[in-house]
């Protein structure tokens, strides 16, 4: 089977559908991450993933916390049964894009482990307490834990 490589344009990804999300990626876009990088008082980045279907580049908008130069996303879909798509799309293609405030680069993200996963999870609700609230909302789903790593 032939396969052809397809660049991928990681400079015009897919936004967000209409709306709040929308409204926040845009605002952090526009200004450079001047404005936008905190959310309601908390860091957010913007994670560009690969789709796994269409292949086309995907931003999402993500509450984030750091440890040693690496950054820490939960997929949590706010509770929902099933995981968010962008996390879906990481772990078929962790090659991502990152951009924190005003800086953006070529990362590469994974799921922490369960030990990791332990460690960093009370740093993440302290930052978005909801997390926990989340997590019981989404059982018996485990909420992923993700190490971003530039």
């Amino acid at each position: 089977m032939n396969s052809v490589a397809v660049a991928v344009d990681w400079e015009h990804p897919v936004d967000p559908r209409p709306g709040p999300r929308l409204e926040h990626v845009r605002t952090y876009v526009s200004s450079g991450g001047r404005d936008g990088h905190l959310w309601h008082g908390v860091p957010t980045l913007l994670l560009t993933t690969l789709d796994r279907t269409s292949g086309r580049a995907v931003r999402t908008p993500l509450i984030y916390g750091r440890d040693a130069g690496r950054l820490l996303v939960v997929a949590a879909g706010t509770g929902g049964p099933r995981h968010p798509s962008w996390y879906g799309n990481l772990v078929a293609h962790p090659a991502v894009r990152v951009q924190v405030g005003t800086a953006a680069f070529a990362a590469w993200a994974r799921t922490a482990g369960p030990e990791e996963r332990e460690t960093y999870w009370e740093a993440m609700t302290a930052l978005w307490p909801l997390f926990d609230d989340y997590r019981e909302a989404a059982r018996p789903r485990e909420l992923p834990l993700v190490i971003i790593e530039g």
